[in-house]
């Protein structure tokens, strides 16, 4: 195990061996997110599921009420118009052959990939450059669609497409350490009704194993799932 610097290990030291109360764990995050730059605010779900049958897997999006406060850099496969249409909605890359060729090179300047359906067939072949990056576009994630213009406008807004590892686990960027603690509760509590509302079919036993909360560079903090499932959306 990696010796903790000291400015880690102090913060460490602050942070009780339990679950804490929602709003209480998103403070201390923010607190101790004090490097020099905004750092990002993540949620690390451990979920009672085996991802490796196909009725337990989680693949689905979310649309952060509050944003992610990230710049999303979207590429868009499409062919005639469409490319055209992307490029007026925002997109930083659209293409056909060309932008598949490139992909397949290696050289993906881009955080989401979007095609639409009649593209896909090529974009499949790309399954070895997309696939390990979690790029590879997909219908029930939005990211697979005709209607290109919405797609964008969701994505840059802060939408975003998580799926559970290969362990069960879910890991979701929710916002920035320059957020508000409401804020950032108002996200983590979307979030946690996503992750309830798409629920595999095959999840057996106990669902929510854990949910530790985190900055870019600050010690992970447990929050009570339960709690956070009790909040009221007024609240």
């Amino acid at each position: 195990m990696p010796k903790l610097s000291k400015r880690l290990a102090s913060l460490v030291s602050k942070i009780e061996d339990r679950a804490y109360e929602p709003l209480d764990a998103i403070t201390i995050v923010k607190e101790n997110a004090n490097a020099k730059f905004d750092e990002t605010i993540e949620a690390h779900a451990r979920l009672g599921i085996d991802p490796k049958y196909t009725d337990q897997q989680l693949r689905t999006t979310v649309a952060l009420p509050e944003g992610t406060g990230q710049t999303v850099r979207i590429a868009v496969v499409a062919r005639g118009e469409k490319v055209a249409e992307a490029k007026a909605a925002g997109a930083e890359l659209a293409g056909d052959d060309d932008l598949v060729e490139t992909i397949a090179k290696g050289e993906m300047d881009f955080d989401l990939l979007i095609a639409t359906p009649d593209m896909m067939p090529k974009v499949a072949k790309l399954g070895r450059v997309l696939g390990p990056r979690g790029l590879m576009p997909n219908p029930k994630a939005g990211t697979v669609t005709t209607d290109l213009a919405a797609a964008i406008k969701e994505f840059k807004a802060g939408k975003l497409e998580f799926r559970a590892d290969r362990t069960g686990i879910v890991h979701v960027r929710f916002g920035k350490a320059s957020f508000s603690a409401d804020a950032l509760l108002n996200n983590l509590k979307t979030l946690q009704e996503s992750i309830d509302r798409n629920k595999p079919s095959g999840a057996k036993g106990r669902y929510w194993k854990s949910l530790y909360v985190t900055s870019t560079m600050g010690p992970s903090v447990e929050v009570d799932v339960t709690a956070l499932q009790d909040i009221s959306q007024e609240g």
